[in-house]
């Protein structure tokens, strides 16, 4: 998503900037500015203004299954903190866009593409990304990535945050303790233990069973808290998970309280899947991912997966742009894959309206479609018009199925559009 930042004047980036950050006002900015939604709007998007994602929070494994990617084929994605489009690069030598309006990730996605390309060894890109917390990180940056990050991505992560510290200093103090989401999952941490409660004690556990007696335990009786459910009630103390003020009426559904639908989501992250095999619960209980090179990571971070993504990296073009606007660039019926996450749910019918229609326009026959939703339920029906959608095949089930797959337990649905032949639509 996108983020407002100060650039210097010149060349006309200014302007661009400027129009960046108009859509995203458009995409959050519903009310007038002296309601209590306006004023909720605009500080959501001002806490979008810098890192957000230093670890983006959609299961890639889910996306794999549902993509089915092909060598050769052209997919286009919402980049996020990276993770994903990279691993999708591990399974099949594919060419990726990956569009972003946050200028921190646009940032975050090059220094990624630098260090897989220029970093000495596997080694240490897993001491870069994995662990992300050792002085040598910040003199491999020096040595080895630096000198082919363009100015503006250098610009970022050699300059200061609002405490003053170095961004790119982040990689000696963990990465994943940064950006808005690092910050929420530290704030939430705080929480428990301020009311004797220590969400990392999970982690110990050895078995599913463990999890769930671990987590009932520990952590669900934060839920029964009075002004815990007030707090969760509030859309602000879910800007930390990207979460704007439409999207928070969403994910709430038919729920009286917000912290019945976070105790769910916990707990099928906490109980659902061991822990030996998901990431997202180390990053959530943990606060990074686990150590010991035999812990669980993604795709991308895989010792057996870095030759492959290594020869096929020249073949990810990172943009700061809207995904529309992409589309809208791209000839008719040339792409074979997207990736929304769980943009959508941000939109008016108008944007809506707007990218699905460069969608249609730009789908070859058998183009996959992937999104989540924050509710269960597909937002398209009824906002986009049966015109296009009628040209998609939707399998209601597949996708419940994988929407109970995915490992990351944040959203209510995961969802996929597969765009039919000529002949079929007809």
């Amino acid at each position: 998503m996108a983020s407002i930042q100060p650039v210097p004047h010149g060349d006309g980036t200014q302007q661009r900037r400027r129009s960046k950050n108009k859509r995203l006002r458009q995409a959050v900015h519903r009310h007038k500015p002296i309601s209590k939604q306006g004023i909720q709007e605009r500080l959501f998007t001002l806490a979008f203004s810098g890192l957000v994602y230093p670890q983006i929070w959609e299961d890639p494994l889910v996306d794999l299954e549902a993509l089915s990617l092909k060598e050769g084929e052209q997919l286009v994605a919402i980049a996020s903190g990276g993770c994903n489009i990279l691993s999708y690069l591990t399974t099949a030598p594919i060419r990726i866009t990956a569009i972003d309006l946050n200028p921190a990730h646009v940032a975050l996605n090059k220094l990624k593409l630098a260090a897989i390309r220029h970093l000495v060894d596997y080694r240490a890109l897993h001491r870069f990304f994995a662990e992300a917390d050792a002085r040598e990180n910040v003199h491999a940056y020096e040595r080895y990535i630096r000198p082919h990050l363009d100015e503006t991505s250098r610009r970022y992560w050699e300059g200061r945050d609002l405490l003053g510290r170095r961004r790119i200093g982040y990689f000696r103090t963990n990465l994943y303790r940064h950006g808005l989401l690092g910050t929420f999952i530290g704030a939430s941490h705080l929480l428990a233990r301020m009311h004797g409660r220590n969400p990392r004690k999970i982690l110990a556990a050895r078995s599913l069973e463990e999890q769930r007696k671990i987590f009932e335990s520990e952590l669900a009786p934060l839920f029964e808290k009075r002004h815990i459910r007030w707090l969760l009630n509030q859309p602000p103390a879910l800007f930390g998970l990207g979460i704007p003020p439409s999207q928070f009426e969403a994910l709430k559904g038919n729920e009286i309280h917000m912290s019945n639908v976070v105790h769910q989501r916990l707990e099928r992250l906490a109980c659902r899947f061991d822990l030996s095999d998901n990431y997202f619960a180390w990053q959530a209980f943990g606060r990074r991912y686990a150590t010991g090179r035999a812990g669980p990571l993604p795709p991308y971070l895989l010792r057996e997966n870095f030759d492959n993504l290594r020869s096929r990296i020249g073949d990810v073009d990172v943009q700061h742009r809207s995904f529309t606007e992409h589309l809208a660039s791209k000839p008719e019926a040339s792409l074979d894959a997207y990736v929304l996450l769980d943009a959508q749910d941000w939109m008016t019918e108008e944007i809506l309206n707007d990218l699905w229609g460069e969608i249609e326009r730009t789908a070859r026959p058998g183009a996959r479609v992937i999104f989540r939703t924050a509710g269960v339920a597909s937002i398209l029906p009824g906002r986009v018009p049966d015109s296009i959608l009628s040209k998609f095949t939707y399998n209601a089930e597949k996708c419940r199925a994988l929407t109970a797959k995915d490992r990351s337990s944040i959203y209510g649905g995961f969802h996929l559009y597969v765009y039919k032949s000529a002949e079929a639509a007809a």
